[in-house]
């Protein structure tokens, strides 16, 4: 039996408002031609502006698109258009897919295998040892980085003595970039953001938890010899020191089955980043995938809200390891299991919180499925939420004051609710 998606889900794929729109306009039966369903795929021809049909086709087990359209969005209206119709029982059940559709899934099958074989030999080879030069310029790294780090002890401890009410934008600018030229980018991030948070109503206690943990990772990294190894790592990459995609795929995979809780896309310096949280159905695991494309540009969308996948994932090292990739997907076919992944009281994730914020002060995030929790404009079961995500209309109807399960993004300022679950088990996107 095929998955069928709810409406809020596929609209979730789409690139842009112009697009869920332009979708909407082709979801109606009468502008294909044929359409049909085979197992976990959807295809069809619609009518286009040539004499030809554009072939559009889903594969519901991952997702994957394809469509003859000269469209760079992706997915594009077709596919959207496609699963609109799916969404509203529109596609009817076939005993066989034309061959266009065939020779793309074996294509697909062909390269998940190459794919797969892949992963299996970085984990048999284990991660690569360094060479003597690669292992020179680490050093050197290490030395421009330290001393970058302990002008940066200096900034902070002159500004804490002058007072907060002192800095000035520039500074931290210039600060910023010579953290750059050190290669600690990503301590020099950290300082790019204290404008941001200058600009808040409630900046002066924020402005000082910023430095405060700022001033810790310095200080790590300066005494990281005596670090455990986990608490290190985590030290090296919140600095900035890169781990590659096949050292992550080298290490242990986590196979389960994985609810996609939700989504959320930030644009920075003309890049957008994806932040999909996931949660294990049976280890009870988080983890976030993290996918980045220039502005205008198509993000990865293999991830639907309220679905579930069967896959290997591998995470990256660290105290309290919490991204992954996704490393092997396993095709089981498109059902997946219904309802949310099991939550937890509010005191539990509070204690959860309380053992991530121990094992990695520098968490900024984390996914949490809370149990039985009633919303209202400013809270979720009595934990505040992001300024941002104030009166959730959607969340407290679908709860009419009743207790509902709720998957949320944790923050340092609030929770920022992602999906919850209607009585029938059905996700519904916030």
């Amino acid at each position: 039996m095929i998955e069928r998606w709810s409406r809020d889900q596929v609209l979730a794929l789409a690139p842009d408002a112009p697009s869920q729109k332009a979708a909407q306009g082709v979801a109606a039966a009468g502008k294909w031609s044929s359409r049909g369903t085979t197992g976990s795929v959807l295809y069809g021809e619609c009518k286009g502006s040539g004499s030809k049909p554009y072939l559009a086709c889903v594969d519901l087990t991952e997702p994957a698109y394809r469509c003859s359209c000269p469209s760079r969005k992706f997915p594009c209206k077709h596919a959207l258009g496609l699963l609109l119709l799916c969404s509203a029982d529109g596609v009817p059940a076939e005993e066989a897919a034309p061959q266009w559709v065939t020779e793309w899934l074996d294509g697909r099958a062909d390269r998940a295998a190459r794919s797969a074989a892949r992963v299996e030999a970085a984990r048999a080879a284990g991660p690569p040892e360094p060479t003597p030069a690669t292992g020179g310029a680490e050093s050197v790294r290490h030395s421009r980085v330290g001393a970058g780090l302990a002008e940066l002890e200096r900034w902070l401890a002159d500004q804490l003595r002058q007072g907060l009410a002192s800095s000035a934008e520039h500074d931290w600018d210039g600060l910023a970039k010579r953290l750059v030229d050190a290669q600690a980018p990503g301590v020099a991030g950290l300082v790019s953001r204290l404008t941001q948070v200058r600009a808040e109503d409630d900046w002066p206690g924020r402005l000082l938890e910023e430095h405060a943990l700022i001033n810790l990772l310095a200080v790590a990294y300066r005494r990281r010899a005596e670090l455990p190894d986990p608490l290190a790592q985590t030290v090296h990459i919140r600095t900035g020191f890169p781990v590659t995609r096949e050292e992550v795929l080298a290490g242990p995979a986590v196979r389960d089955e994985w609810a996609v809780l939700g989504r959320r896309d930030d644009v920075q310096d003309r890049l957008t980043a994806r932040r999909v949280w996931l949660k294990g159905r049976a280890t009870g695991r988080a983890a976030l995938v993290l996918s980045f494309a220039p502005v205008g540009q198509p993000l990865d969308a293999s991830l639907v809200t309220g679905a579930t996948i069967d896959a290997d994932l591998a995470f990256y090292p660290g105290a309290a390891p919490l991204r992954a990739l996704v490393a092997v997907r396993h095709d089981t076919g498109p059902e997946t299991r219904p309802g949310p992944p099991a939550g937890v009281p509010v005191e539990e994730a509070l204690d959860l919180l309380a053992r991530v914020l121990a094992e990695d002060p520098w968490t900024e995030s984390w996914p949490l499925v809370l149990a039985d929790v009633v919303p209202d404009r400013a809270s979720i079961g009595g934990l505040p939420l992001h300024p941002r995500a104030r009166d959730p209309w959607r969340l407290i109807a679908v709860s009419g004051g009743h207790p509902v399960t709720v998957a949320a993004e944790w923050t340092p300022q609030g929770l920022r609710p992602l999906t919850t679950y209607d009585d029938e088990g059905t996700a519904v996107l916030l």
